[in-house]
């Protein structure tokens, strides 16, 4: 094997390499860029959410929400309380 064999192969190699750091390089710079943008979209999103929040919140139905597929939700999980008007007197039990 010649001296320029030796050479070639090493200059090759330090070539496919270079290729391969930068490839990475690009990479997880892309990342980084993607990711700042949708943290940046996201932020954006929420700008009115605690407008809407505190809307929701002082509604006559704070702690129901309507939700399409699963119906009538309530915060609490528990079972609709009537207003006071509509409940019959409980009979006391001996």
């Amino acid at each position: 094997m010649s001296n320029y064999d030796w050479v070639f192969w090493l200059n090759l190699t330090n070539i496919a390499l270079g290729v391969v750091v930068v490839l990475a390089v690009l990479v997880v710079a892309y990342g980084v860029v993607r990711e700042l943008v949708a943290r940046r979209k996201k932020a954006r999103g929420l700008a009115n959410f605690d407008l809407e929040l505190q809307g929701m919140l002082h509604d006559e139905s704070a702690h129901s929400l309507q939700v399409p597929e699963l119906g009538l939700t309530m915060a609490d999980g528990g079972e609709h309380v009537k207003p006071a008007a509509e409940k019959k007197p409980e009979e006391k039990k001996s």
